[in-house]
């Protein structure tokens, strides 16, 4: 018995798909559905968005977005990731607003800071890939957010390899140098 071949996109199929609300990855043109996010999840990334929104409003240093959202790693083979939150710094990428996200293919534009909130399902090999793309294009950290050991990782991409710079726990704050003045408070992001 035979199984059916995986379609495997190119940039141009991919772009005619229509638009929708589930979350999905393309790895190497084939498209990956994960399990729906449970509400644990949803509740960390909520809360951290809008903690990481209002300080980019307040600071006017760029804009998060949040998933679902596609992010370009290269075009072909396609490889496509949905962070689940993204930061974009005004200066280096121009986008300050709504404004400049209108109209505009921000699908390729990378961003300063990835943060992925972990799943139990989250595999060591999965994360591997997601570093190692966004490490790709130039992305200068990613935050692992993990609900279960109830910790934030800091991962500088900026080396030649991803490395650990920080691991703050429940009763921490996070801070980094790419947003000067930006305290994430994981005690009310946990609790």
């Amino acid at each position: 018995m035979t199984t059916p071949a995986t379609k495997v996109l190119t940039f141009e199929e991919w772009r005619n798909l229509p638009e929708t609300s589930q979350k999905y990855e393309i790895v190497d043109g084939v498209i990956i559905v994960p399990l729906s996010p449970d509400a644990e999840h949803q509740w960390i990334r909520q809360e951290s968005f809008i903690r990481c929104r209002e300080f980019a409003r307040s600071s006017r240093l760029g804009v998060f977005l949040h998933a679902p959202l596609d992010l370009v790693i290269q075009r072909s083979p396609l490889r496509v990731r949905q962070p689940d939150i993204m930061f974009l710094n005004s200066e280096r990428t121009g986008i300050r607003g709504r404004a400049d996200l209108k109209g505009r293919d921000p699908l390729e534009v990378v961003p300063d800071i990835g943060i992925e909130i972990l799943s139990p399902s989250n595999t060591r090999r999965e994360l591997e890939g997601r570093l190692t793309d966004y490490h790709s294009i130039g992305v200068y950290e990613c935050w692992l957010i993990s609900p279960e050991a109830e910790t934030a990782e800091i991962i500088d991409l900026r080396g030649a390899e991803p490395r650990t710079s920080a691991v703050f726990g429940s009763t921490d704050t996070l801070v980094t140098s790419l947003l000067p003045g930006f305290e994430l408070n994981l005690g009310e992001i946990f609790n």
